[in-house]
């Protein structure tokens, strides 16, 4: 076994959901790490229509590209790996309960992957669609079968245990990417808010957009001058025109059930 490694986030897969939850919970300061094990649904789809930005539609895996190119830009890290087991920190003990590790302050949950990696983390966002074997042994967490299973949460993406989260298809959200990219981007609000973080505008504004009204800038907020705003729009610019520039190099998935293997 790895050493153990100490986050303030785990995000449980690499989809939209999880993705965009990483950007927000890691633009805020929060040490994120997704750990996916590449995956995603989203990447045996044919064309993304509907996500919004894209008025005629967009290859699923360039959207899934970028935007974990947006989460590690925000500070996310993230490893390739399938997460089978979630448990609960005793706080007693001062690590789980079996095990000899040593529980960093604060930290809630042990997080073991196929690698056998130990992740210690303070917060957990499941974001796996309707994979929850890796929850099952977390007492508080409700488990819904309606033919798929799902995670019971509130409508802030809350589940029963203090500190764990479930975001997207796997909250019972729509199939669309869209819902479920936003649905992870609440719940990332949600967490920080009940980390105590202040209130997250995460707005760029025009300079003098506050101070020169006599306003503090926000938290999460910046003014940036002709300049800057100048400088920023060249770069995204040139960002979306190379990553665009050619087809996206890897194929359409395959659903499991049609491989032949």
């Amino acid at each position: 076994m790895s050493d153990a490694v100490d986050r303030d986030v785990v995000v449980v897969g690499g989809g939209v959901a999880g993705l965009s939850a990483a950007v927000f919970t890691a633009r805020h300061g929060l040490d994120t790490l997704v750990v996916d094990p590449g995956s995603s649904i989203l990447r045996r789809n044919a064309h993304l229509e509907n996500f919004p930005g894209f008025p005629v539609g967009v290859n699923a895996r360039h959207l899934l590209d970028l935007l974990g190119e947006q989460a590690e830009n925000a500070g996310a890290k993230r490893a390739t790996a399938r997460v089978i087991r979630v448990a609960v920190l005793d706080d007693d003990s001062g690590g789980p309960a079996d095990s000899d590790d040593i529980t960093p302050d604060g930290a809630r949950f042990a997080i073991t992957t196929d690698d056998d990696d130990r992740i210690r983390t303070r917060y957990v966002v499941a974001a796996t669609k309707n994979e929850t074997g890796y929850l099952e042994d977390v007492d508080g967490v409700g488990l819904l079968d309606r033919g798929k299973t799902f995670v019971d949460t509130d409508e802030r993406g809350r589940t029963g245990v203090d500190g764990l989260y479930a975001a997207g298809r796997l909250a019972e959200k729509p199939h669309q990417a869209v819902v479920c990219a936003g649905h992870g981007a609440e719940v990332a609000v949600t967490l920080l808010e009940d980390d105590d973080r202040p209130f997250y505008h995460d707005w760029v504004a025009p300079e003098g957009y506050f101070s020169d009204r006599g306003r503090a800038i926000p938290p999460g907020c910046e003014e940036v001058d002709d300049r800057e705003r100048r400088r920023r729009e060249a770069r995204s610019l040139e960002t979306t025109r190379q990553r665009f520039a050619e087809p996206h190099p890897d194929d359409q998935e395959t659903h499991p059930s049609l491989r032949g293997d």
